[in-house]
């Protein structure tokens, strides 16, 4: 049990002396992200799109 107490206290310890983003810094990576995210659904739709109807034009003969 005392190693248990040990470990969540250094645990604790070392989250002291993490360098948290700010709330701006947050918003703006999390805003890129999901911009980011979108884009790559995007295209990997349009590919997607692109190659079944390739696919369905060149099986229907």
């Amino acid at each position: 049990m005392k190693k248990i107490f040990s470990y969540f206290s250094e645990v604790k310890l070392e989250l002291s002396k993490v360098t948290w983003p700010g709330r701006q810094e947050v918003v703006r990576l999390l805003s890129l992200v999901l911009v980011i995210s979108v884009v790559v659904a995007a295209f990997v739709g349009i590919v997607d799109f692109s190659l079944t109807k390739s696919l369905e034009f060149l099986l229907a003969k």
